[in-house]
């Protein structure tokens, strides 16, 4: 096995996969609050997020299962490459 075949194998730590985790579901809330801030001109983009995200404030990964649990569908966002 060649040093880049075992580099290619290596787990990705913990911390990097909950930061692109994170990220991942900004970008599906941002997309979440542009929709609904078209469907709702003069409604200030801050107001939408929070009562998107109200119910589960502390944690982006409750605001997502809360957001996805609405009966919505929350789309994912295409991996950039």
């Amino acid at each position: 096995m060649s040093s880049k075949d075992m580099r290619s194998t290596r787990p990705i730590p913990l911390e990097d996969r909950i930061k692109q985790l994170r990220a991942d579901i900004e970008a599906i809330i941002s997309a979440r609050v542009e929709v609904v801030a078209k469907e709702s001109p003069g409604v200030p983009i801050g107001v939408i997020r929070n009562l998107l995200t109200a119910r589960a404030p502390t944690c982006p990964c409750a605001q997502y299962l809360e957001l996805n649990g609405e009966g919505r569908e929350v789309r994912e966002p295409v991996p950039a490459e």
